[in-house]
């Protein structure tokens, strides 16, 4: 039978190749050629619904190891094994090590953040427990800055727009009178080249800095509101489908590292007393983060505090 297929597959690619070959002349019959066009067209559109991005050979040595990692992850909490006794929840798949609370895997930098939030292609960084407030602090006056560049040059802004229109007004107009004169002579320009270049950059640094401020400020915006709920970027997907399955089971889903907004924000920041708003907020400061990243032992200042560690 396979001989019999072969000495029938043989001939009809040979004729298919013939054929291809064919119609990548320039001379070759217009039929042909449309027929060859059509049958690459549809093998590229074949390739594109078959492609699986996720069928490679990771894929399916992670899929493998599956039960393996099942099997050291049950194995480390019935044990409870954990390294300079730090509380670890699970396993990580990817380095196969313990994994504190609030830890996450990060694919691009291969390794594990403590607290991660996400990872930053502007930073080429990962934004985690002694970084997060540097990220904000960073998001914040970058905004603040913007928003004083857009309003600041408000008016210099009008002055160089309405400079432009006027600019391409008299351009108009001299190529009319040109055409209506008899004699060819340029017209001497009435802006010279560098307030031509000065307006210009005036009307881009105005777009540009209200461009940001839009943009930055969002995503300062989005990260204050997390902050003040205790939460991560990851956390908040986590929660919500946490929150979701509890609610569908009649229960109420309560996040164990919301402190109230205050103490949140006390946390985040790194202030203890009544001075740390000045020394350690609005002035610069290399002070480290409360805690370690391993354990999430709320400090003695908060108010209202669950003890317990949540998994995520």
């Amino acid at each position: 039978m396979r001989g019999q297929r072969s000495l029938l597959l043989g001939p009809a690619r040979l004729c298919l190749r013939l054929l291809l070959q064919l119609g990548s002349r320039r001379r070759c019959p217009p039929l042909l050629r449309g027929l060859v066009q059509r049958w690459r067209y549809g093998k590229v559109c074949l390739r594109s619904l078959l492609y699986n991005s996720f069928g490679g050979s990771d894929t399916a040595v992670d899929a493998a190891f599956e039960p393996i990692y099942w099997l050291v992850d049950n194995v480390i909490r019935w044990c409870g094994v954990g390294r300079n006794d730090i509380a670890t929840v699970s396993i990580c798949k990817k380095c196969i090590y313990p994994k504190p609370a609030r830890t996450h895997h990060c694919s691009i930098c291969n390794r594990c953040v403590l607290k991660m939030d996400h990872h930053c292609p502007w930073l080429n960084n990962c934004v985690g427990h002694y970084n997060h407030r540097y990220f904000f602090s960073f998001c914040f006056f970058m905004t603040l800055g913007c928003v004083y560049c857009s309003y600041g040059s408000w008016d210099l802004f009008r002055e160089a727009y309405a400079a432009i229109e006027k600019m391409k007004q008299l351009d108009k107009n001299k190529l009319q009178a040109v055409a209506n004169q008899t004699y060819h002579q340029t017209p001497p320009p009435t802006f010279s080249f560098r307030e031509r270049v000065t307006h210009k950059s005036l009307v881009y640094l105005w777009f540009l800095c209200s461009s940001v401020a839009l943009a930055l400020g969002a995503l300062t915006v989005w990260h204050a509101v997390l902050i003040s709920r205790g939460e991560t970027s990851i956390e908040r997907h986590i929660n919500k489908k946490e929150r979701h399955r509890l609610q569908v089971k009649g229960r109420v889903f309560r996040n164990h590292y919301n402190y109230g907004c205050l103490d949140n924000w006390k946390l985040f920041l790194g202030v203890d007393t009544g001075r740390h708003w000045l020394t350690r907020v609005l002035l610069p400061s290399s002070h480290l983060p409360h805690g370690n990243g391993m354990s999430w032992d709320p400090p003695p200042w908060v108010t209202a505090h669950s003890a317990s560690v949540m998994a995520v």
